[in-house]
């Protein structure tokens, strides 16, 4: 028996530098079933278009909202397979056998959709990059909360959240509890097409916001997959400061919009925890040191650079959302 459709939609928005590789990646699965490849186009300018003809993708849609979650939700809705897999233009799946392994765990009935445990890690990677890959995270601030969903290498879990979880022949079966949904969703996320009979997919696709809904209505149960992606996450701290600044932007514009449904819970201790270590500096230099002894890389510095950062953006950010919400301009975006 072949192997289940899949459709990979993959949102863009001047996005030439790491498309090839991404397309390249998931064109050379070793997989038994047919892919479908939509890439989604917010009007780019550069070269992401003729990129996306060079490579063969099934189809090119226009995005007109330009977000990423916009082109998702374009994507969804257009995919004809019977599993949805969603990926960035900064993605890379890492193995041949990749999609297989991803697809396996929904041969269980009560599996919704499975996920990549883990960020890819390279040496050669910018010091940006490695540090998320080994924090499992592009938040410090979600390490504090434990609202995190990749295996790190500074806590040893996959996420801070209460969670069921059993492990299976290369993937842990989790079963969700609605009120603590980590932050699952995104960068090779797989799963089957019936869940948009349980959540409609609108005008957006908020990755955290779609798992949730499905937990609440019953579909709790998803797959952990320990395989790698890549994610060329940030390749200078200039662009971690912007992905950081949108990220609170557009968080406030769409929840006054009504457009964001997770609850995120009150975790008032660890925000007040994770303050105080940044300002004082210390504690984050022994999470330094803690993370130098289980991988020696000098971006574990990059931490108290990150935590600073974070810590004045999402300050300012969240006085400037409540006063004037407002939606990051994407004009000039570069993935």
């Amino acid at each position: 028996m072949a192997d289940p459709s899949v459709s990979v939609v993959i949102p863009t928005l001047n996005a030439e530098k790491y498309l090839v590789e991404c397309l390249e990646a998931v064109r050379g699965q070793e997989y038994d079933g047919e892919i479908e490849i939509l890439v989604v186009d917010g009007g780019s300018t550069d070269g992401t278009l003729a990129v996306a003809r060079d490579q063969g993708v099934d189809r090119v849609l226009p995005n007109p909202l330009r977000t990423g979650e916009s082109g998702k939700a374009v994507g969804f809705r257009a995919a004809h397979g019977e599993l949805i897999l969603s990926i960035d233009s900064d993605n890379v799946v890492v193995g041949r056998d990749w999609l297989r392994r991803m697809a396996e765990p929904l041969a269980d009935a009560a599996v919704i959709a499975s996920e990549a445990l883990r960020w890819d890690y390279r040496r050669e990677d910018h010091f940006v990059t490695r540090w998320s890959a080994l924090t499992g995270v592009g938040d410090p601030l979600a390490l504090y909360v434990g609202n995190y969903a990749r295996h790190s290498q500074l806590t040893g879990r996959w996420t801070g959240y209460p969670h069921a979880g059993e492990p299976v022949d290369g993937w842990l079966r989790v079963v969700l509890d609605p009120r603590w949904v980590p932050t699952l969703g995104a960068n090779g996320f797989l799963v089957r097409r019936r869940a948009l009979e349980v959540v409609p997919v609108r005008d957006y696709l908020f990755d955290i916001d779609f798992v949730y809904e499905l937990a609440r209505r019953g579909e709790r149960t998803i797959a952990l997959v320990d395989v790698p992606v890549r994610h060329y996450f940030c390749d200078s701290v200039g662009q971690f400061y912007g992905k950081t600044r949108r990220r609170v932007d557009d968080y406030f514009f769409f929840a006054a919009t009504g457009h964001r449904t997770y609850p995120w819970p009150s975790r008032g201790a660890p925000v007040v925890r994770f303050t105080l270590s940044t300002v004082l500096v210390v504690p984050l230099l022994f999470d330094v040191a803690r993370g130098m002894r289980r991988a020696r890389d000098r971006a574990w510095f990059f931490h108290v650079a990150a935590c600073w950062i974070t810590l004045w953006v999402y300050g300012f950010g969240a006085i400037r959302g409540r006063l004037r919400p407002r939606m990051r301009d994407r004009a000039g975006w570069r993935q």
